[in-house]
C-alpha cells in the first residue's frame, strides 16, 4: 500500500518520546529496548540527548543499527492507533545552537544535562520505516522520501516562531515549526497541528502559521 509520507512525518512530530531498540552488548544477538525523549531535526530525523554511560548508548557506539518505535498515544485501542517503526543508523553529532534550543523548547527539563560531560546528542538517520495507520492501512517508506521531503531550517523556524508570539493565543506555547505543520503545548498538553493542504513551501509557512493561529 502506498503511504503518504506526510502521515509518517506528522506522527513523528506529534510525539515527544519513543522506544529505541539497539543491539545488546551485554547479551549479543538480543535487542535492547528503552524509552527516550527526542525531537526531529530540520531533515525530520530523530535526535536524542543521552548519557554516554547509558546501556543503549554503549550499544549504539558498538553497533549503530537500531529501530525506533513511535505511536499515537491518544487511542484507547492501541491496534487502531498510528505507529511507525524506523530502521536506521544512530551516530553521535555536534548539535548546532539552533538544534539545542529546538530540543529544549520540547524538553525544557533537559537543560541541566547540557552541563554534564557525559551527555551528548545522537541522531538516527532513517533507512526505512514501516507505518501503520490502523487496520489494513500500512506500508513502507524509504530514504528517498526523507531526501525529497520539504524542509525548513531551524534558524528560519526560530525567526517565524518569534514573529508569531504576538498573534498566538495566550494559552499556547509554540514548540516547533516545519513544512508539514507545527507543534504546540496548550494546558500542559502537547499537540500537533497538521496543515490540511499538505506540505507548505518554506516561503509560505509564515502566512500559513499566522492563519492557523488566528483560527485557534
Amino acid at each position: 500500500m502506498n503511504i503518504e509520507f506526510s502521515s509518517v512525518i506528522n506522527l513523528l512530530h506529534s510525539a515527544s518520546y519513543g522506544s529505541l531498540a539497539t543491539h545488546s552488548v551485554q547479551l549479543p544477538g538480543y535487542p535492547f529496548a528503552s524509552i527516550l525523549p527526542f525531537v526531529l531535526d530540520a531533515q525530520h530525523a530523530p535526535v536524542f540527548l543521552i548519557s554516554t554511560l547509558a546501556e543503549h548508548t554503549r550499544n549504539v557506539l558498538a553497533d549503530g543499527r537500531a529501530s525506533f518505535l513511535v505511536h499515537g498515544a491518544e487511542q484507547h485501542d492501541i491496534l487502531a492507533s498510528e505507529r511507525v517503526s524506523l530502521l536506521g543508523d544512530v551516530a553521535r553529532i555536534e548539535a548546532s545552537p539552533a538544534l539545542v534550543r529546538h530540543y529544549l523548547r520540547a524538553h525544557p527539563s533537559a537543560e541541566p544535562y547540557l552541563g554534564l560531560g557525559d551527555f551528548a546528542f545522537f541522531r538516527l538517520l532513517p533507512q526505512r520505516a514501516r507505518y501503520i495507520g490502523g487496520f489494513g492501512r500500512m506500508g513502507w517508506v524509504g530514504t528517498a522520501d526523507w531526501e525529497g521531503a520539504s524542509v525548513l531550517g531551524l534558524d528560519d523556524a526560530e525567526v517565524l516562531l518569534a514573529d508569531s508570539q504576538v498573534g498566538k493565543p495566550l494559552d499556547v506555547r509554540l514548540l516547533g515549526l516545519d513544512c508539514f505543520g507545527f507543534d504546540l503545548e496548550r494546558a500542559g498538553k502537547r499537540e500537533r497541528q497538521r496543515y490540511e493542504e499538505g506540505p507548505v513551501s518554506a516561503d509560505r509557512i509564515g502566512e500559513t502559521l499566522t492563519r492557523y493561529l488566528a483560527a485557534m
